[in-house]
């Protein structure tokens, strides 16, 4: 070794410490079942593509409490999380797209609606993302949205029919976009507060 080589330093050394865990890891093995889900759900393989959603469902419950019974939270492992999640759907939902059941611009919106959502959280600064009541639901639903047509043709049943699943697609798209909305007057109300304390 180069004697000249700077030691670890002990911040350096946290930051890995927090970032390399147990929760992380089940949060990464649900990143690497987002592409794997979204190929069953292209190739019409619905059975499959539900056991790779159950599974990320899974993970997707148990991240969070495991991080913190193990004091292992922080922004990165929030961060890591909500990026997953936004991942998984946004892949997914392209490949119902794909098979004429939710909208184009779904998917679309859900990315951008993130990376809004990590800019205005100061979320790449090491802050912990800030989400609003309508974007939390909108997350919930995303999955709703994913998993309603191939869980429903896994168990043979014809309800909801695609018609009411591509309408839930389109609310998905108002609500996305009012909720980018609120966030984006929020951000401006907060930087003329800041504006006028100066």
């Amino acid at each position: 070794m180069n004697s000249d080589s700077p030691e670890p330093t002990r911040d350096s050394t946290t930051a890995t410490s927090t970032r390399l865990t147990a929760a992380n890891a089940l949060t990464s093995l649900r990143l690497i079942a987002a592409p794997v889900c979204s190929c069953m759900v292209f190739a019409g393989r619905d059975v499959e593509a539900v056991l790779v959603f159950l599974f990320a469902i899974a993970t997707d419950f148990a991240d969070g409490p495991l991080a913190r019974k193990r004091g292992e939270s922080s922004p990165f492992g929030a961060l890591l999380d909500h990026a997953t999640d936004a991942t998984f759907v946004v892949l997914g939902i392209g490949a119902l797209v794909t098979r004429d059941l939710a909208p184009t611009l779904l998917p679309l919106l859900i990315a951008l609606a993130f990376v809004q959502y990590t800019l205005d959280s100061r979320a790449l600064a090491g802050e912990y993302l800030r989400a609003s009541a309508l974007g939390r639901w909108n997350g919930i639903f995303y999955f709703v949205l994913l998993g309603t047509p191939i869980i429903r043709n896994t168990i043979g049943w014809s309800w909801p029919n695609d018609g009411l699943i591509v309408m839930m697609g389109w609310l998905l798209v108002a609500s996305t976009a009012a909720s980018m909305a609120d966030r984006l007057l929020a951000l401006r109300q907060t930087r003329a507060s800041a504006r006028s304390l100066d």
